[in-house]
């Protein structure tokens, strides 16, 4: 939004105390799409890729190929503002599908606060669905991608909208905490007002992160007492990502918390095996950015893209951790590069990070527990 110290307004929730102005109270700003010219500048294409939407009030970016042609479309979460999915045209140019995709708003027409925001294909459909974190008694959106254009929220029917009902989402992220190949969910919660509990008894200013374990079949079940006291106790969070920090091949957390410190949550690990994948693009951008991998196990098949942003303000590592449970290998691994060129590697150990290199295979290979 357009805010300034200068044009602070004043709000309160109880009449008594400076508090919080919802977004409605300020005009909107577009995001901005900046395109690299290569030289140490950029250009401002907003406008010209029809983008522009003075009306916006962003806070979650992620790219994603919503419709499977295999250009990067854009995933805008707004605050009190309708959701946007731009799709690409393919000559430069978007064109904006928020409603009649299903994710502009709430099931029942409200535009919600929409905070954080992440894309997966969580249930191995082959589609990215998608998850967007909202503002208290609003839950969290899980927009299940129907592969005709469609998307269908699936939280109101799930443990997913239920749990996350009155805690206020930020930074969240589909990943495998537990290599179990699905991809399960977390959300970071903490709320923007710290006198809430004197008007919302139910809510509360810190507040615990969610941890979903996906469960196949589309149903998840949320684990985050399962996982220790320090993860769960109450935070006020904000961004969120995840990296692999000591080379055990399962993502630990990183949390960000507003005016306190950072919080790293290592994972204590477990049987299950994974393979980790980096890439080097040559003629693709360098991090490969815009590649789909696939990996096949036996009869199990997953993909992710190799993208940046998504979550809240927050960037995860550049590496793709595919989950074999207790599989030790995979027998297909298969890079479809953003410059259209493909290659397939067979019979790849799990238990490694490897180094893919655009037209040369695999370059390094470092072994789980090895030392940098």
């Amino acid at each position: 939004v357009q805010w300034s110290p200068a044009k602070d307004l004043y709000c309160t929730l109880d009449g008594a105390h400076k508090s919080y102005c919802t977004p409605e109270s300020y005009k909107g700003a577009s995001a901005r799409l900046w395109h690299n010219l290569g030289n140490g500048r950029f250009e401002d294409r907003t406008e010209g890729a029809k983008l522009l939407d003075p009306s916006a009030k962003t806070l979650g970016v992620a790219v994603l190929d919503a419709n499977g042609d295999g250009w990067p479309d854009i995933l805008l979460a707004n605050d009190t503002q309708p959701n946007k999915l731009y799709l690409n045209q393919r000559n430069g140019t978007f064109e904006e599908r928020g409603v009649p995709s299903g994710i502009a708003f709430s099931e029942d027409g409200v535009a919600r606060a929409g905070m954080g925001v992440d894309a997966a294909d969580y249930d191995r459909s082959g589609k990215p669905s998608l998850i967007i974190t909202n503002f208290a008694n609003q839950m969290l959106s899980l927009y299940h991608n129907e592969g005709n254009g469609l998307f269908v929220d699936e939280a109101p029917r799930s443990e997913v909208g239920r749990a996350t009902l009155t805690t206020l989402g930020f930074g969240c992220f589909f990943f495998d905490y537990d290599n179990d190949g699905w991809l399960d969910i977390f959300v970071a919660n903490g709320h923007i007002e710290d006198a809430i509990e004197r008007v919302q008894k139910r809510v509360k200013y810190a507040e615990p992160p969610h941890l979903f374990r996906n469960l196949g079949q589309g149903k998840f079940s949320e684990a985050t007492s399962e996982m220790g006291a320090d993860f769960s106790s109450p935070v006020v969070a904000r961004g969120a990502a995840y990296a692999d920090i000591n080379n055990d091949g399962f993502p630990d957390v990183l949390v960000m918390t507003n005016a306190g410190p950072v919080h790293l949550y290592r994972s204590q690990g477990g049987t299950n095996h994974s393979l980790r994948v980096r890439l080097q693009g040559t003629v693709s951008n360098r991090d490969g950015i815009g590649a789909v991998v696939r990996v096949g196990a036996g009869k199990e098949q997953q993909w992710q893209m190799m993208r940046s942003g998504s979550s809240y303000l927050s960037q995860s590592e550049l590496v793709l951790t595919f989950g074999l449970g207790a599989k030790n290998q995979t027998e297909l691994v298969q890079v479809d590069w953003p410059s259209g060129k493909s290659e397939k590697l067979t019979n790849v150990p799990a238990g490694q990070t490897v180094t893919i290199r655009e037209g040369q295979g695999i370059v390094a290979s470092r072994p789980y527990g090895a030392a940098h």
